[in-house]
């Protein structure tokens, strides 16, 4: 007869059905005969799972407790023997044939064996940490879809800037001959890039700010991360102080700016083949959930590892955030000069002046709430390959700064009118994005918080509950909604003679539409039925009206 590994009263982790995620279980009882446990979640909701899907909790000794404490009061000196046995690792989307979704009351004529609280001294087992679980539900139209975004993207973003610099930057202007080799490579320039980088990387190593720990990662650790991106923009706001001061010429950057990019671009590539090479030898509980399919162009593309490290150095953490929305920032503000230069200004306009504020109002804002970003899709769910290291390097600091890039050659003037409804819609959408993040964050981390206490909620099997008042509950992603609303305050001082400068709104909208899709399918599968009532609570998605 086959013995239970887990006896009853045991707390362990189990995974959900149908995920891949793990919560904290009570063990009730043993059904011998399906080789089923039937645990309890903290909510109540009680479940039939498989000893594949029960794993030990995080930092918790090999055996039982109370078994250990009385075997260490007997037997001090002499060590238990675990016994190590295989655990099945079936993939996700079977989860209909490992679990009973019935409660213990309705399971019929199966006989449930309760587990004997042992306290003699036996032969204990412990489980495997979880296998990863192979890629299934591929994104962006597969293995073909990646394959044609990976050309499709660096192309699309080497036009913006050519059309952007032209006099005329309609698509109609668009030069049919290509630039010439010299226009877009400068070794001087892919030298500047990499001093960039080490320069971020510098500062990321700095021993300032506090320490802080992620997320729990599948194996129950979690990772830790030096909370310092603030000052490191104060840093490089000094650094960029000083070259003024001495007189460097930043408008270097407008006169070189698709060398700038052809020199991040390679850099991702290389990038991505050595994240891609090295995740061969990560242990299958360090690889993301999104990029293990097995095809190499989609896991290349997705990204395989998920949190890869040199030592203590987190790569994806750091190009998250420091290379590209600080680059992001100094590009606007050499755009400015570079305004001034070509314009024969004085000052800079009233358009370039908005644009570089509003923007450098959203990056201190994401490096002051630096530590927020622990807990977002990027570092929680995604791995890190060609896409997320495209979009860090390349597509952030190079696309999100097209609004500056166009005004130096297409000034537009401003009304007081305008400015006043700028700055006030500008002032709306960071109210919302930033509120919701807040709460949001808030929740995660403490429930009971007086900040957020008072939030109406619908609780769920796994022990979390969803927010369904206040802005949460006027739509599913006011955050989402306050970002739009700020991408179009940026876009709008460019008028409206082109589409170039409505770039980035249009990719912020078709970004966070799928990122909404995505989020809807795994909180589907996460919250189960508690999903379907959450979304009657709370029928529109992002923007008010529009389901």
């Amino acid at each position: 007869m086959p013995t239970a590994r887990f006896l009853i009263g045991d707390t362990v982790m189990g995974r959900w059905p149908g995920s891949n995620l793990y919560y904290e279980v009570k063990v009730l009882s043993y059904d011998n005969k399906a080789r089923l446990y039937t645990v309890i979640y903290k909510d109540g909701t009680e479940l039939e799972l498989k000893e594949s899907d029960i794993t030990l909790m995080p930092h918790e000794n090999n055996s039982n407790s109370k078994h250990e404490k009385k075997e260490e009061n007997n037997t001090a000196n002499r060590a238990s023997t675990i016994t190590e046995e295989k655990t099945e690792t079936e993939s996700e989307n079977q989860a209909g044939g490992r679990y009973n979704l019935r409660h213990r009351k309705d399971q019929g004529d199966g006989k449930t064996v309760e587990l004997e609280q042992k306290t003699e001294t036996g032969v204990l087992s412990q489980t495997k940490p979880p296998a990863a679980i192979k890629t299934t539900d591929l994104e962006f139209g597969g293995r073909v879809g990646v394959f044609f975004l990976m050309f499709l993207l660096p192309v699309t973003v080497l036009a913006l800037l050519i059309l952007c610099g032209q006099k005329d930057a309609s698509l109609q202007s668009f030069p049919l001959e290509l630039p010439a080799l010299q226009s877009l490579w400068d070794w001087q320039v892919f030298g500047i890039v990499l001093l960039w980088l080490l320069f971020q990387a510098v500062f990321s190593l700095l021993p300032v700010g506090k320490l802080v720990e992620g997320m729990p990662l599948k194996n129950g650790k979690t990772l830790k991360y030096r909370i310092n991106g603030f000052y490191a923009l104060l840093l490089t706001a000094v650094a960029v102080g000083v070259a003024v001061y001495q007189e460097v010429d930043l408008s270097y950057i407008h006169a070189h700016f698709l060398q700038f990019y052809t020199s991040a671009l390679l850099i991702v590539t290389v990038l991505s083949v050595y994240l891609f090479v090295r995740s061969r030898w990560a242990s299958e509980d360090e690889l993301a959930p999104g990029g293990n399919s097995g095809y190499i162009i989609y896991d290349f593309f997705m990204g395989r590892e998920l949190n890869p490290r040199i030592k203590n150095f987190d790569i994806k953490f750091f190009c998250e955030m420091r290379p590209g929305l600080m680059g992001w920032v100094l590009i606007n503000f050499a755009m400015l000069q570079a305004e001034m230069k070509h314009q024969n200004l004085e000052n800079p306009s009233p358009a370039m002046l908005l644009v570089n504020i509003f923007q450098l109002l959203w990056v201190v804002d994401g490096f002051w709430h630096e530590e927020k970003l622990l807990t977002m899709m990027d570092i929680v769910y995604d791995g890190f390959g060609f896409m997320l290291t495209f979009g860090d390097l390349a597509f952030v600091p190079f696309t999100f700064t097209c609004q500056a890039y166009y005004l130096v050659s297409h000034p537009n003037e401003l009304s007081l009118f305008w400015i006043i409804t700028l700055i006030t819609m500008n002032g709306v959408g960071y109210y919302i994005f930033r509120k919701a993040n807040s709460q949001k964050f808030t929740f995660r981390k403490n429930p009971s918080d007086p900040a957020v206490s008072h939030l109406k909620t619908i609780p769920t099997a796994t022990g979390k509950s969803l927010i369904v008042s206040g802005l949460w509950g006027w739509v599913r992603h006011p955050n989402y909604l306050g970002d739009i609303i700020m991408g179009l305050a940026w876009s709008l001082p460019c008028g409206f003679n082109h589409l170039i400068p409505y770039f980035y709104l249009i990719y912020l909208i078709t970004l966070l539409v799928h990122r909404n899709a995505r989020d809807e399918r795994q909180c589907r599968k996460k919250y189960g039925s508690a999903w379907e009532e959450y979304c009657k609570a709370v029928p529109y998605r992002i923007f008010p009206g529009i389901y």
